[in-house]
């Protein structure tokens, strides 16, 4: 485990810490012949000498398979990603490269990854619910606020394409983690810190429906979140 997490290190600084957004972008635009490309698996070679201690001795086959797989991937991803996927593969090259460490680390050390230990009753438990808090409940949302709709989009409507729905989704995420985690005084602070956001654009709309309206999806969001995470640790209890 030690080694894994090491070696977890190691990506995390030559992947998030070590490497600029103007490298990022020179990679995307040159690709294979972009020289912050070769620089990026530079410092993750030093990176993996500094884990592995120099010891290329023992550690010589780990040590290439890591450095090849990850220009193999980057440079994957550098080709196949399109603009309108780029997030896509972003997840799919750190998934890659996160599964090439686990390897070498089971290669090395007794280092278990099984199947068994991340779906069980508990895990499969709490997955169904954070679905429920997201994905479910802003579809009940909607159905039920549908019919309230004040229809006052402005044509100069500066907001974020579907802004409203992510920010839903997280303040559920979160009122739900708050509950279960039996901090209910965050939730307070979080219902406050909202008000305080959405205070000016109510009092400029000059609109009682839209305020009545955006108050009801507020109230029927953080309700759902609530009654889920007691739903969730009632049922965590019983297995």
């Amino acid at each position: 485990m030690l080694l894994f997490l090491k070696l977890l290190l190691a990506h995390i600084l030559g992947d998030f810490v070590f490497q600029s957004e103007k490298w990022v972008r020179d990679k995307e635009d040159k690709k294979a012949k972009s020289s912050k490309l070769y620089v990026h698996i530079g410092i993750h070679t030093i990176l993996l000498l500094l884990v592995f201690q120099f010891n290329l001795q023992e550690y010589w086959l780990g040590f290439l398979l890591i450095i090849v797989s990850h220009y193999s991937i980057d440079l994957l991803k550098l080709y196949l990603q399109k603009k309108k996927t780029k997030r896509i593969w972003f997840f799919i090259d750190q998934v890659l490269h996160i599964l090439i460490l686990i390897v070498i680390t089971s290669f090395y050390n007794n280092f278990s990854f099984s199947v068994d230990t991340i779906i069980n009753d508990k895990s499969l438990l709490l997955t169904i619910f954070v679905l429920l808090v997201t994905f479910v409940s802003a579809v009940f949302i909607k159905i039920i606020i549908t019919q309230w709709n004040p229809e006052s989009k402005k044509e100069n409507d500066d907001s974020l394409a579907k802004a409203g729905r992510y920010i839903g989704i997280l303040e559920r995420l979160f009122v739900f983690t708050f509950v279960i985690t039996n901090h209910w005084e965050a939730i307070g602070f979080l219902l406050a810190a909202k008000s305080v956001f959405r205070f000016g654009d109510l009092t400029s709309s000059k609109d009682r429906k839209l305020t009545e309206y955006i108050l009801i999806g507020t109230l029927l969001s953080f309700g759902f979140a609530v009654l889920l995470g007691v739903l969730y640790l009632y049922i965590l209890n019983l297995l």
